[in-house]
């Protein structure tokens, strides 16, 4: 049997945004807990650059005794309440509506794509890294 969803095409955005650098806000924050690598799912908004404005990023950001410096620099870049980081807490409603720049790329992991976050930096940079080239050649 075949049945017709209108808008389904339209939802797998993620997949047609390429490895590279974003002006990005958070759409959705939520904790997941794993025995050995708790995370959050974080669905972010893409803002520019224009080609993919609208495009959705789904990643996970580990949040273990290990990982927690990459935590702590995503929350810093994204200005999140140093009130609350002060008391050790995140509020999932807070990191709603942050935004940031981020730098993705792909990989497999157990024969699935999955969008790993590789670094971070304040919404206030992105006028200077959008005019660095993405790949520049070394001379």
């Amino acid at each position: 049997m075949k049945r017709q969803i209108h808008g389904l095409s339209g939802a797998s955005v993620s997949s047609d945004i390429s490895d590279g650098v974003y002006l990005v806000r958070v759409q959705r924050a939520q904790y997941r807990w794993h025995k050995q690598k708790p995370f959050y799912e974080l669905s972010f908004y893409v803002l520019q650059p224009e080609a993919f404005v609208g495009g959705a990023i789904t990643a996970r950001l580990y949040c273990s005794p290990k990982l927690l410096w990459k935590f702590a620099w995503f929350l810093r870049d994204f200005r999140y309440s140093q009130e609350l980081l002060e008391r050790d807490e995140i509020d999932t409603r807070a990191l709603v509506g942050l935004q940031g720049v981020v730098q993705i790329s792909h990989e497999i992991i157990n024969g699935r794509s999955m969008v790993k976050l590789e670094a971070f930096a304040p919404a206030t940079d992105w006028e200077h890294m959008a005019s660095v080239p993405a790949n520049p050649e070394v001379a």
